[in-house]
């Protein structure tokens, strides 16, 4: 409740955090891709990293090294990684697991319809149901102790 005041008075600076939008994107259409990137980018008052600006789809073996390393490199440069999972993707999955690994706060957005495996609840620090609720929280959060262990949220 006092980070909340402290935003809205405008003392607490989220715009010097940034989030890193991961979620599928092979085999994904361009909606898929793009609509929940561009609503977060649109919410969230802080930096964002959308790894859709090396949209290799279609040509994801001739980008390779490329793509994960400077996707590696933003998750590096973010303190929250944003997770919509609405289908399985090994390189989210990677993704959650690197950002997990270097203490950064995953968020995960898996709607309730979703079958998501334990490896993905446990290295997820809130489970939202939607997009819109993420985005509330990381909003909301402090970062203080970003590190603080696992808490899933049935918002």
């Amino acid at each position: 409740m006092r980070d909340e005041l402290a935003l809205e008075r405008g003392l607490l600076n989220l715009s010097e955090k940034v989030v890193y939008l991961s979620g599928a994107m092979l085999g994904c259409t361009d909606e898929e891709c793009r609509d929940w990137r561009e609503y977060a980018k649109q919410h969230l008052r802080c930096a964002t990293r959308d790894p859709m600006v090396r949209d290799y789809r279609g040509r994801e073996m001739e980008g390779m090294i490329d793509m994960v390393e400077n996707d590696k490199a933003d998750i590096d440069a973010s303190d929250v990684v944003l997770v919509n999972f609405v289908k399985p993707s090994v390189g989210t999955s990677m993704e959650v697991l690197y950002a997990w690994e270097r203490s950064k706060k995953v968020i995960l957005v898996a709607p309730q319809s979703t079958v998501i495996s334990p490896w993905l609840v446990y290295h997820s620090h809130h489970v939202f149901p939607t997009v819109e609720d993420a985005v509330a929280h990381i909003n909301r959060m402090s970062f203080e102790g970003i590190t603080e262990g696992n808490q899933q949220c049935q918002a």
